[in-house]
């Protein structure tokens, strides 16, 4: 089965829990649908029922799989941990499907993992070494082999003791026989959420999750803290050394959902200021600005609004092409972009268009937007990028090409309008993107974000990194790179 993707900056994984609720599995399912734009390769969920552990996982997507009463049957209890996956380590197998479980000294833990370990395979040879056998190829699979070789005698002190040893950018939700544990790395790198409903609380990697189910949001979990959910008490840990929070920019310019709050603001109105400020620094040059959709939609609107210039649907979405279309003859395949996106060419003949997107990754779906609109009959087409130019891979939880595969890493800004065939391109300032997320300009020695995308400035040592220092994505085993 070939696969058909449009974007080529892949999400990150979803997460959830609930503690104390009668539909703990239900609540569960309903927030991964939430949070389904986070993962689409496969979803699980594991629940409690006060004295065995139930697991249920299936590839694909959440209303596909966990909307069948029967299936949350098999999954009683008042406590429950889920999880959507996008691959970032490991093969894609129903094994690597999480939240996973273990059954260990002290009793069962769960877990369920956003991010990557940037050490999972110095520390995976390490636990090989002393007799540990792994069952998976995900480095998630790390957490729970740490935790049941850690020698403290409490849950909470094996887990803080486990999290002392990884590096990287992670969120965890875990789920043991008493306790619902989140826990966020010491940089804030990978989200995670604090909510509450009525006498349940929650935890997920957005709000989103709580909107679809009517929990309130409380906080978001601070970088480096573990919090503890227990009857009605939570409590908050904080082990590690304090650190300046560095959140993932990502997150304001593309994978968290528009309604989804991050640090007290809607993702939208972070990305229509994106617009706001590309549109100061870009000059006046179009007839109308046409977005590509959906994830150039904001910014779009916020650039038509500050230039005045109208704002046309000049690409219209096929919504109904999943990201597990099946293309079985060559000329179906060679259609490309075109399976998800059509020129609206009553809106874009004869007019100069400003297009508006996210990113360019590599330069192949933007170049065919272009073409498409050039064939539909547009007069220019002028590229406009919400996000300055990607020149460095990703190694903390997002499935990104590697280094020789950036356009921007490759190319001056000229070659890079070419090989689009635009007649102008323009991405926004790094300033720019720090002025709409924090009012302020990047600080070069105390960056606010994660940032490596677009300066190289990785925060968190990559223990991994090819030894010639090569940019290549992480792989576990011997097995296919799925980062």
């Amino acid at each position: 089965m070939k696969i058909f993707k449009l974007r080529t900056i892949r999400e990150e994984c979803g997460i959830f829990g609930i503690y104390n609720n009668d539909d703990a599995s239900a609540l569960t399912a309903l927030g991964l649908h939430a949070l389904q734009h986070r993962g689409q390769e496969g979803c699980g969920i594991v629940s409690f029922d006060g004295k065995n552990f139930h697991s249920e996982k299936r590839h694909g997507l959440v209303g596909d799989n966990f909307t069948n009463k029967d299936i949350l049957k098999k999954l009683p209890g008042n406590f429950a941990i889920g999880h959507n996956r996008y691959s970032t380590t490991g093969e894609t197998s129903l094994r690597n499907i999480q939240p996973f479980f273990a059954d260990i000294y002290g009793g069962g833990i769960s877990v369920a993992h956003n991010g990557n370990f940037t050490n999972a395979l110095k520390l995976r040879e390490k636990l090989v070494k002393g007799g540990a056998i792994f069952r998976t190829t995900s480095d998630t699979e790390t957490i729970v082999q740490l935790i049941a070789k850690s020698n403290r005698v409490k849950m909470i002190d094996k887990v803080i003791d486990t999290l002392f040893q990884v590096q990287g950018g992670y969120a965890l939700v875990m789920m043991s026989n008493k306790k619902l544990i989140g826990a966020r790395d010491p940089l804030g790198i990978r989200p995670l959420v604090l909510g509450k409903l009525k006498n349940s609380y929650v935890l997920a990697s957005e709000t989103c999750a709580f909107d679809i189910i009517g929990a309130k949001f409380i906080r978001e979990i601070n970088n480096g803290e573990i919090v503890v959910i227990e009857g009605n008490d939570i409590k908050s840990i904080k082990p590690f050394t304090k650190k300046k929070a560095r959140p993932c920019v990502f997150e304001y310019v593309y994978f968290s959902r528009p309604d989804s709050y991050l640090q007290n603001k809607c993702a939208y109105e972070y990305r229509k200021n994106f617009g706001y400020e590309l549109a100061k620094e870009s000059d006046d040059i179009g007839d109308i600005v046409v977005p590509v959709p959906d994830s150039g939609v904001p910014a779009a609107i916020g650039y038509s609004q500050y230039k005045k210039i109208n704002f046309e649907l000049g690409l219209i979405r096929n919504h109904y092409v999943g990201r597990t279309f099946i293309e079985p003859k060559q000329n179906i395949r060679s259609f490309g972009v075109k399976l998800k996106l059509s020129s609206n060419n009553s809106s874009i003949k004869n007019k100069s268009i400003i297009l508006i997107d996210d990113s360019i990754v590599r330069g192949t779906t933007c170049s065919k937007i272009v073409k498409m609109l050039y064939d539909g009959g547009a007069k220019e087409v002028h590229v406009r990028i919400s996000s300055p130019e990607i020149k460095f891979p990703d190694f903390y939880g997002i499935d990104m090409p590697s280094k020789s595969e950036l356009l921007a890493a490759n190319k001056n800004l000229n070659e890079m309008c070419n090989h689009i065939g635009a007649k102008t391109l323009k991405f926004l300032s790094i300033d720019g993107l720090y002025r709409a997320i924090c009012n302020e300009t990047r600080n070069k020695n105390y960056p606010q974000l994660t940032d490596h995308y677009f300066t190289g400035e990785y925060p968190v040592e990559l223990v991994d990194q090819n030894k010639d220092n090569k940019i290549s994505q992480l792989s576990l085993l011997s097995g296919k790179s799925t980062n």
